[in-house]
C-alpha cells in the first residue's frame, strides 16, 4: 500500500470516528431534556406517592444500562484494536481453549447485575402493591368501550355510568368522555373490574396500569397529591374501538369531590355483569314471576 493510501485510509477512519463522536454527542444532548422530566411523559414527579419511586427506578435503570453498554462497547473497541492484525503478522494469533477467571469474570458479573436489579425492583412494586386502608374505594368496570365508576365514599354508594364509545370510527371528544373524580391527599383503593373482554386501566399520569380480568378483580392502591385534570386510557387491544376507550381525570380538592358526589345516583352499577347467564336468567324469571 503507497503512503498516499495510507494516508486517505486514516483520514477516512478519523471522518469515521468524528461522525460516531457527533453522533453520540447529538443523541446525549437531546436526552439531557428528557432527564430532566425523568425520561418519562409526566412533568411532575409527585403526582401520586408512588409516582416518584417509579420514576427513580427507571431512571436508575437506564443509567445503570447505559453505563454498562458504555462500558461494553469500549472493550470491544479495545480489542478490535489491540488485538487487530499488524502488517507484518503470519499466521493465526494463539488460540485460547478456556480462561477460567476470565469466564467466572462474565458470569458473575452479569449474575450480580441481574440480582441488583431485580432487588429494586422487587422492592419498588412491594411497596408499590402494598394494601393500604383507603376511605375512597373506586370500582372501576370497564366496558367496551366506555368505563363505569363506581364511588363508596364515608358510607355513601354512588355510580357514574360512561357513555359508549362512537361506533361509526369517528375521534371521541374530549369534553364526552367519562371522567373520575379524585379528591387530593386521600387514599385511594381501585378495584378493577371487566364485564365483558380483557381491559387495561391506565392513568398515564401516574404510572401505574393494571389488567382487567372478567371475573377477576385486581387492585391499586395509591393517593393523588396533585390537583389537576389527567388522560386515562385502555392498554389493552379489546376490540374495533379499542382506541376510542379514554377517560378524563380530575384530582380536585376534598370538599369539592363530596359536592360531585351528590349530583351522582344513588347505587352500584355492574354487580349484575359478575353473575353467571344461568343466575341472570334465573333472576330474571324470578323478576317476572312477581
Amino acid at each position: 500500500m503507497s503512503s498516499q493510501d495510507r494516508t486517505n485510509s486514516r483520514r477516512r477512519t478519523r471522518t469515521k470516528v468524528l461522525a460516531l463522536a457527533a453522533t453520540g454527542a447529538l443523541l446525549l444532548t437531546g436526552c439531557s431534556e428528557q432527564a430532566q422530566r425523568g425520561w418519562l411523559p409526566n412533568e411532575d414527579r409527585d403526582n401520586t406517592n408512588h409516582t416518584g419511586m417509579l420514576q427513580d427506578l427507571w431512571v436508575n435503570s437506564w443509567i445503570a444500562a447505559l453505563a454498562i453498554g458504555l462500558l461494553t462497547w469500549a472493550l470491544i473497541i479495545w480489542c478490535i484494536v489491540a488485538y487487530r492484525r499488524r502488517k507484518n503478522d503470519t499466521g493465526y494469533p494463539r488460540q485460547l481453549s478456556y480462561n477460567l477467571p476470565l469466564e467466572i469474570f462474565y458470569t458473575g458479573v452479569p449474575l450480580m447485575l441481574v440480582l441488583t436489579l431485580f432487588f429494586f425492583s422487587d422492592n419498588t412494586q412491594r411497596t408499590v402493591n402494598e394494601h393500604v386502608d383507603s376511605p375512597l374505594v373506586v370500582d372501576v368496570r370497564a366496558k367496551q368501550w366506555a368505563w363505569d365508576f363506581n364511588y363508596s365514599y364515608e358510607g355513601q354508594e354512588k355510580y357514574f355510568a360512561g357513555k359508549q364509545a362512537h361506533l361509526t370510527g369517528e375521534s371521541g371528544v374530549e369534553e364526552d368522555l367519562p371522567t373520575l373524580y379524585l379528591p387530593v391527599d386521600v387514599p385511594v383503593e381501585f378495584q378493577l373490574n371487566s364485564r365483558d373482554v380483557i381491559h387495561s386501566f391506565w392513568i398515564p399520569a401516574f404510572l401505574q396500569k393494571l389488567d382487567m380480568f372478567p371475573g377477576r378483580t385486581n387492585y391499586i392502591h395509591l393517593t393523588p397529591q396533585v390537583e389537576g385534570t389527567f388522560q386515562g386510557k385502555c392498554t389493552e387491544l379489546c376490540g374495533e374501538y379499542h382506541s376510542e376507550m379514554l377517560f378524563n381525570v380530575e384530582v380536585v380538592s376534598e370538599s369539592e369531590f363530596t359536592d360531585y358526589l351528590q349530583t351522582l345516583p344513588d347505587g352500584h352499577l355492574g354487580e349484575e355483569y359478575d353473575k353467571k347467564p344461568a343466575e341472570v336468567a334465573r333472576q330474571s324469571t324470578a323478576d317476572e314471576g312477581e
